[in-house]
C-alpha cells in the first residue's frame, strides 16, 4: 500500500501532497482539480485521499485500498 494522498491549501491554490512529505507532488488552481490528481495516484497506490478544507482539517476521506473491514458508506 502506498502513501495517504493530502489535499491541503497552499498560498497559491491547493496541492496534493503524499503523506509524510515535505514537498508537495503537484499543485492546482482549485480543490476540485486537486481532488481528481489525489484521486489518480490513490488509485494506482492502493491508498487513501485525505481531503483538508481551507482551515486545514480533515473534511474527507477515499479509500483505494485492499481494506479488511471498509466503512458502510453512507455518501454514496
Amino acid at each position: 500500500m502506498g502513501k495517504n494522498q493530502h489535499v491541503v491549501k497552499n498560498n497559491d491554490g491547493w496541492s496534493v501532497r503524499g503523506e509524510n512529505n515535505s514537498k508537495a507532488t503537484s499543485n492546482h488552481t482549485t480543490q476540485k482539480e486537486a481532488i481528481e490528481r489525489a484521486r489518480e495516484i490513490a488509485k494506482n497506490q492502493k491508498s487513501e485521499v485525505v481531503i483538508h478544507g481551507r482551515d486545514g482539517k480533515i473534511r474527507d476521506k477515499d479509500s483505494y485500498g485492499n481494506d479488511p473491514n471498509p466503512p458502510k458508506d453512507k455518501k454514496h
